[in-house]
């Protein structure tokens, strides 16, 4: 979640774009610019999942964070969870103007009548793609790229220019011919990196050999 352009936005990737943080470790440079952010980089950042809840909510919340800082979005994320039924689809699908209405008047949240709407939509959205594909990481999952098409070495000035990818283009096109909105290609590849479904963790973070080696024992759906 929060593309690379969007860290820079931040002013948490300058240089190489890596830091050494008190506790000794090399890191992304966005990872260290606070403790929201270092928790979120270390333990969350990158690595494959196949949960379709824990999917659905990083897709909504990428969707949120669109024109803000992810900052923002990672401290109101237990609210949002509060707010959105714990991004349960099928209670989500369901939301009519009451919840709404709830939701505008709900200062925990980011209070956007559009891209609220856009998360109830998603909610029934994602029903239909599970009753057609199995499960939303099956879906997902089948965007992975292929390793020939990742940059042999990934430093920040390579990061910088992939706000997007083949992949997150046709991922982003496919889920808008099913419905689906606030699904543009930089906010699914923002959703891809925090999914796991790339490790754009830079050369020299810590964090790229944990993740690798996840996704090497990681069972794709």
């Amino acid at each position: 979640m929060g593309t690379p352009t969007h860290f820079e936005e931040d002013g948490l990737a300058d240089g190489d774009g890596l830091t050494v943080g008190a506790d000794g470790r090399v890191r992304c440079a966005w990872g260290a610019g606070s403790a929201d952010y270092t928790e979120y980089h270390d333990r969350e950042w990158g690595r494959p999942t196949e949960d379709d809840r824990w999917l659905f909510e990083k897709i909504c919340l990428e969707g949120f964070q669109s024109g803000l800082s992810w900052l923002t979005i990672l401290r109101k994320r237990e609210h949002f969870r509060r707010a959105f039924a714990d991004f349960d689809v099928r209670r989500v699908a369901r939301f009519g103007e009451r919840e709404v209405d709830r939701l505008l008047a709900d200062a925990g949240i980011v209070r956007h009548r559009g891209k609220i709407a856009s998360t109830i939509n998603n909610a029934a959205r994602a029903r239909e793609l599970v009753a057609a594909e199995g499960s939303l990481a099956r879906y997902v999952w089948r965007f992975e790229p292929a390793a020939a098409a990742r940059p042999k070495r990934l430093d920040r000035a390579t990061l910088m220019t992939m706000s997007t990818t083949a992949e997150s283009i046709a991922l982003s096109k496919d889920l808008k011919k099913r419905g689906w909105s606030f699904v543009g290609p930089t906010t699914m590849y923002a959703f891809m990196q925090s999914a796991g479904v790339v490790n754009d963790h830079l050369q020299g973070c810590f964090c790229r050999p944990e993740v690798e080696r996840e996704r090497r024992a990681f069972a794709r759906p």
